[in-house]
């Protein structure tokens, strides 16, 4: 089973177990609050394994599987037998990175909590456009454009909706994990920066 099966079947499973028992959902929830004031720092990663619902799981699932079976090859083909470990490694530490700004934002609040693998998703979906900036993605799943302007609008969209913050959409972490995405296999290869403009302007 490869690595990509492995972490959506637990995300799913985790999930599932939450919706089952609210209360499995408030002890893995991301509380900054309880973070600082209680220690409880298992809650940087654990946020990561639950959902607000079953729509919510679906759709990062469907995200999730979809890129990340593609990002997976890409780690293949210049890492060779190290792309499971890195892919593994890639998406368990976007979990929190894409959370801190948030952190940073509500450590003293303790009405704020978040669930999700969203900042996860955001961190493969754009280290696969690292990989192919031109393979189209299907913007609101009808309009094909390529995956460098997808990535464009996608973080011009989140840091607006971030700043505006009147829904209940972690759009900071969609932000920070993409920008962690794309910055991963620079910060395990700089040179591979140098292959992204080749591909970019080729």
């Amino acid at each position: 089973m490869n690595i990509v099966i492995t972490i959506g079947l637990l995300t799913i499973l985790v999930s599932f177990l939450s919706f089952r028992k609210p209360e499995l959902m408030e002890k893995l929830d991301f509380s900054p609050f309880q973070i600082k004031r209680q220690g409880a720092h298992y809650r940087w990663f654990s946020h990561g394994l639950v959902h607000a619902d079953w729509m919510h799981l679906i759709i990062n699932m469907m995200v999730f599987f979809s890129f990340g079976v593609a990002l997976l090859s890409h780690f293949g083909q210049i890492f060779g037998d190290l792309n499971s470990l890195l892919f593994a490694v890639m998406y368990v530490f976007s979990i929190p990175i894409s959370s801190l700004w948030d952190y940073s934002q509500h450590k003293d609040h303790d009405w704020y909590h978040a669930v999700g693998a969203s900042g996860a998703v955001s961190a493969v979906v754009f280290a696969d456009i690292f990989f192919d900036p031109w393979h189209k993605i299907y913007f609101f799943a009808v309009l094909p454009i390529p995956g460098i302007l997808f990535a464009i609008l996608y973080l011009g969209y989140s840091y607006y909706m971030g700043k505006k913050a009147n829904d209940n959409i972690g759009h900071n972490a969609h932000f920070f994990g993409a920008l962690f995405g794309f910055s991963f296999p620079i910060i395990i290869k700089p040179e591979l920066f140098y292959r992204f403009i080749e591909v970019l302007i080729s």
